[in-house]
């Protein structure tokens, strides 16, 4: 395991909820920059420390590696960067108690690295960091000094997150090796796979549950498109307005065209269901999905006329 300090004083608002780090692979002018680079050394199980507004304000692990993906929605933050770069999922959970550490910075400053460190001698945070390793000696100082929440977030942590490992990039790789598709085919497999962990990381952004279970724990929900990939523009491929968190036979139901939503939120089944099917799936036959942006609305109008099964 390998401890990690990122500096989120831009992106903290989309990244912590939407559960991803992303950095440019470059700096604006080219040049190798060696905070970025640190992004492909992260492994899945390592623990990040978010520093956001002088605090330490959350925990995170990663539950994948670094993947070339398309620039997530971060709001106003990073207008300045290009739209290529990498994303490593990361799951985060907030303190209740942020600690501050510059008010410690006695306690670590013997620890600092003498290269590539996440704050000044002083205690003051640097603005050209991105993501800095953190040597293990600072990390068990930064445990003593956030205390007992320190080990019940990690625990938490753990215990709800699903390791993807490289799982990504050894499907990305097994599809660049196939000879049964065409070079074109082939490469938008390949888009479709990188712009699934943006696409998850903008929709979490909007939706914190499924829509139907009611389930809220990310491991046991996918990232669905409404309007599918299939025919979806290049923007709109990663809009997280364009999908929905729904549980596995949810999704399932959804993608098919078997279910859909009204504007209202109210649940809509075809009659190509079984009735059987509904309850042996817990599904209810009328329920409330709850409200709807505009931008979801105009998506769900494309799943009610092209993909729903009337």
């Amino acid at each position: 395991m390998r401890y990690w300090w990122v500096n989120q004083n831009q992106t903290y608002k989309s990244e912590v909820p939407g559960g991803f780090m992303w950095s440019p692979k470059q700096k604006s002018n080219g040049h190798r920059n060696q905070f970025y680079e640190n992004m492909r050394n992260v492994a899945s199980g390592d623990v990040i420390f978010s520093f956001c507004d002088t605090k330490i304000k959350a925990l995170g692990v990663a539950v994948g590696v670094a993947q070339s993906a398309l620039k997530p929605d971060l709001g106003s933050a990073g207008n300045q960067w290009g739209n290529e770069g990498w994303l490593v999922p990361v799951e985060f959970q907030e303190f209740s108690f942020p600690v501050r550490p510059k008010d410690h910075i006695n306690q670590l400053r013997s620890y600092l690295p003498s290269k590539y460190s996440p704050l000044q001698v002083n205690g003051d945070g640097l603005q050209s960091v991105y993501l800095a390793e953190v040597p293990e000696p600072m990390s068990k100082a930064l445990k003593l000094i956030i205390g007992q929440e320190y080990q019940d977030t990690l625990n938490s942590l753990v215990s709800n997150s699903v390791r993807v490992e490289d799982e990504e990039d050894k499907a990305e790789d097994q599809l660049k090796d196939r000879t049964d598709i065409g070079p074109t085919t082939r490469e938008q497999l390949v888009k479709s796979r990188r712009g699934q962990g943006v696409f998850k990381a903008n929709v979490r952004l909007n939706e914190h549950g499924c829509r139907v279970t009611g389930t809220s724990e990310l491991k046991h929900l996918r990232a669905s498109h409404i309007k599918p990939w299939k025919d979806s523009s290049d923007d709109e491929k990663l809009n997280g307005c364009n999908g929905l968190l729904l549980a596995p036979h949810i999704d399932h139901l959804f993608d098919q065209g078997y279910i859909t939503f009204e504007d209202s939120g109210a649940l809509k089944i075809s009659s190509a269901v079984e009735s059987s099917l509904l309850s042996e799936w817990g599904l209810p036959a009328i329920h409330n999905a709850g409200y709807f942006s505009p931008a979801q609305c105009n998506f769900l109008a494309y799943h009610r006329s092209n993909i729903f099964k009337k």
